[in-house]
């Protein structure tokens, strides 16, 4: 392991790293998002942990506390899930990587394991960097681990699919039911083509059009894998660690 997390190290161990120049990774993933019957609500947290231990193997780079609570007004329908508003959300990044960049820190890199999160992060970084001329790089879950996605069978996803659901497995096999993962397009699947997007929503009622979810779902877990999942992730973990590298060559 090149890199460490900040919550492991005394205070001073931090400061020296700092000073040595080494980046700061941010995850985001919630702790308590609602991810179908079959995975547990805290599958982003997971996501975000492991991809951040996965560049942390191959950079040095100090790791801080990942972010977990965020922006996710789509699934408030269903019991457990938590939502902070797009201006705490905001505020919330801002106040971290504002202190971490007054602790010394040069370069910020955030993994966000979120879709709606993306707009309240790109404000955020907007606003750092207005304010404090420091560019934070961004990377977001839908960018990421492209070249993997063709081993996935189901016919469309986006939550709790078969690609979360083989993530999981690879990550904490054990916090995933198999027995309880139902396929679930709601009413989407043959739904035409738009260029006009509406707002998505996740909601339990029959009557909810598109948002309709009976399960939480959208998408096929029941052909999820572990093994797709150690590829997706690897896929993943490569996109970053290339990034990295990239705006940071320097770099061992």
């Amino acid at each position: 392991m090149k890199g460490l997390w900040i919550e492991t190290l005394a205070w001073p161990e931090v400061g020296e790293k700092i000073a040595a120049g080494w980046p700061v990774v941010v995850p985001i993933g919630a702790r308590a998002k609602e991810h179908g019957h079959h995975l547990p609500m805290q599958t982003d947290f997971l996501l975000a942990r492991a991809l951040a231990d996965g560049v942390a193997a191959q950079v040095p780079v100090l790791v801080a506390p990942v972010i977990d609570f965020g922006y996710y007004p789509a699934f408030i329908a269903y019991p457990g899930s938590q939502h902070l508003a797009a201006e705490t959300f905001i505020r919330v990044v801002e106040d971290i990587i504002t202190r971490l960049i007054a602790q010394g820190a040069k370069d910020i890199y955030v993994i966000n394991t979120g879709v709606s999160t993306e707009a309240p992060l790109q404000i955020a970084a907007r606003n750092i960097y207005t304010s404090l001329r420091r560019e934070i790089a961004l990377a977001h879950i839908r960018d990421l681990g492209h070249k993997s996605r063709d081993i996935l069978q189901q016919k469309f996803g986006g939550h709790g699919d078969e690609h979360e659901t083989s993530l999981i497995l690879a990550i904490a096999p054990d916090m995933v039911d198999m027995s309880k993962a139902r396929t679930d397009y709601g009413n989407l699947l043959g739904a035409p083509k738009n260029v006009f997007g509406l707002v998505s929503e996740f909601s339990p009622d029959p009557d909810s059009r598109q948002h309709y979810s009976a399960t939480g779902v959208r998408g096929d877990p029941t052909l999820a894998s572990a093994e797709k999942g150690r590829i997706i992730l690897a896929a993943m973990i490569e996109d970053l660690v290339n990034g990295i590298r990239i705006l940071r060559p320097d770099l061992p």
